[in-house]
């Protein structure tokens, strides 16, 4: 048996009014991750760990913001999408292990809706998602509450 491990990173900053879907799941907020999908850090860490861990490149790469196709895209299509780009290659997910970074919203009452939502795009078990969550001790632009970030850590086999 083959076992690679990635590493997946994503920031993004905070906008008025923009809906904040971290995990799959919509938390209610007056602010919410902006960028070309619909921005969701966590699940854009957790493609770029699992690409990275089949050495298939980054998430930017396989769909590109500059692409419309990919304007405001729910991000677990784009995670289905990676799960599959890796079984192509033969590879099935051990477990994922992931890191959230930002003063707020409170994320800890969504972490099971969240590794649940995960767990069925992904077609694993939801005890295989690890979620946590940290704050920035009020320093830097996620302490200012400016923007977020996730980090993740995907173990796949052959």
């Amino acid at each position: 048996m083959k076992v690679r491990v990635g590493f997946g990173f994503d920031v993004h900053r905070f906008k008025e009014g923009r809906a904040c879907v971290l995990g799959g799941v919509e938390i209610p907020h007056h602010f919410g991750p902006d960028g070309h999908s619909d921005a969701d850090v966590l699940i854009h860490a957790i493609c770029d760990a699992l690409l990275g861990a089949a050495g298939m490149r980054d998430i930017g790469f396989h769909f590109p913001d500059t692409d419309a196709a990919f304007k405001s895209i729910d991000s677990k299509i784009l995670l289905a999408k990676v799960v599959a780009l890796i079984q192509e290659k033969g590879y099935t997910i051990g477990n994922i292990d992931s890191t959230l970074v930002l003063e707020r919203p409170r994320v800890n009452p969504h972490v099971e809706k969240m590794r649940n939502t995960l767990a069925g795009v992904m077609g694993i078990d939801p005890n295989d998602i690890s979620i946590k969550a940290t704050t920035n001790e009020k320093l830097g632009f996620i302490g200012r509450e400016e923007g977020l970030t996730a980090y993740a850590v995907a173990l796949i086999s052959k």
